[in-house]
């Protein structure tokens, strides 16, 4: 089958089995191309098929040399419909790690479920033993909760209205968009989504199996973003989810004696997730053209491997006054956010092609789903229902 990429919105419905496979070697090729780091050798990586989550099981396995246990929530692909991308990013990464002497196995399921939970925590009894390292990466919109209630995030704003340029990336027309105000319910629905409770729950369960190594690590992602994005994100319903994470880590630090637990504030970059934010797209695309000129530009694979590298792997791992890991601190940079204020004030359509990296966001994009890899033949027929050998066992 030749597979097209098919765009709706900030979505896009197909994923090209060898695109994501170049793009998954290409970031092997990376990690392994820098120093090697003295780390974790058994790593739990909850939400692992995409973006950060990918990047992290890659980093780990190449720059520590550790086996990988990888949660992912995908769909394989049909006669006449792809998989989705995290499906081939995964079958492409384990069948890498098996050639270069890896070992690493895949769990398919809600990962807010007991049952995978309970399957994982087996699966390490019976292969590993304990876990030394769990990486928390899952962003979802709904979450069943063990009270049986399925609650939904919402991004909107917690104290008034907030009204900003944003751009519509399919037209380049620029527009205002006005966020509306959550209720209380609502924030309450997204901090049980995207808040710290099931990663709380995941690491209770591994240490009540006691597969939970001394002194193991965890850490989970965040992003706080420039006072532009806060009315809509670190203030936002989104925002008082993340503060719940924050204070999570304490708790567990706090309560489960032998642990470190840890929140890394990651850097703007392009997802599933980003695209679907107003505002963000534009503001993104603006910092890229300025990250860019200053050289200071990583995706995901490089800021992964720089976690672990620089912080994860030292013995004291650096944080600042809030405990908090700080992966954005190229981003945050003043020269590099009074470069970007300027330009927000240029916004129009007739300068936006000018003043923003347009272009890259949208091969980041494209990238994701496995399309506008260098070196692959989008004309060739390609088997879009290859397997996950450790699901196929």
């Amino acid at each position: 089958m030749v597979v097209e990429p098919k765009v709706k919105g900030f979505m896009c419905t197909t994923a090209h089995p060898e695109g994501c496979r170049a793009a998954v070697k290409a970031q092997i090729d990376y990690v392994k191309s820098q120093p090697k780091s003295e780390g974790p050798k058994k790593v739990l990586v909850i939400g692992s098929s995409m973006g950060y989550g990918l990047a992290s099981r890659i980093a780990v396995t190449y720059s520590c040399d550790a086996d990988t246990i990888g949660i992912i929530f995908d769909k394989p692909g049909k006669e006449k419909r792809t998989g989705s991308a995290g499906w081939y990013n995964t079958a492409a990464f384990e069948e890498f790690a098996a050639v270069d002497g890896r070992y690493a196995k895949s769990i398919n399921g809600d990962a807010y479920s007991q049952e995978i939970k309970d399957e994982t925590i087996a699966l390490i009894k019976k292969d590993w033993g304990k876990v030394d390292m769990v990486i928390y990466s899952i962003a979802a919109p709904r979450r069943k909760a063990p009270d049986g209630v399925t609650y939904r995030s919402v991004l909107k704003t917690t104290e008034k209205e907030y009204t900003n340029i944003t751009i519509d990336l399919m037209t380049n027309e620029i527009s205002e968009v006005t966020i509306p105000t959550a209720t209380e319910q609502e924030v309450f629905d997204t901090i049980k989504v995207m808040g710290g409770e099931d990663w709380k729950l995941w690491m209770q369960a591994l240490k009540d199996a006691d597969v939970l190594a001394e002194n193991a690590k965890t850490v989970a992602y965040s992003y706080i973003g420039p006072e532009l994005t806060h009315p809509i994100y670190y203030d936002g319903s989104i925002g008082r989810a993340k503060k719940d994470l924050y204070r999570t880590a304490d708790e567990m630090n706090a309560q489960m004696e032998g642990l470190e637990a840890y929140v890394s504030v990651n850097k703007a970059v392009v997802t599933q997730s980003s695209a679907a934010i107003p505002i963000v797209p534009l503001y993104i695309s603006l910092l890229f053209k300025v990250m860019k000129e200053k050289g200071l530009h990583e995706g995901c694979i490089e800021q992964m491997y720089r976690l672990v590298h620089d912080r994860i792997c030292k013995e004291d791992v650096p944080t600042d006054e809030n405990h908090l890991i700080r992966m954005d601190d190229y981003e945050m940079k003043p020269e590099v956010q009074g470069a970007v204020a300027e330009l927000w004030g240029k916004v129009s359509k007739d300068a936006i092609q000018d003043i923003a990296d347009l272009d890259g966001y949208w091969q980041e994009f494209y990238e994701i789903f496995g399309f506008r890899i260098k070196g692959v033949d989008y004309s060739a027929d390609v088997d879009i229902q290859c397997g996950i050998p450790s699901l196929a066992q």
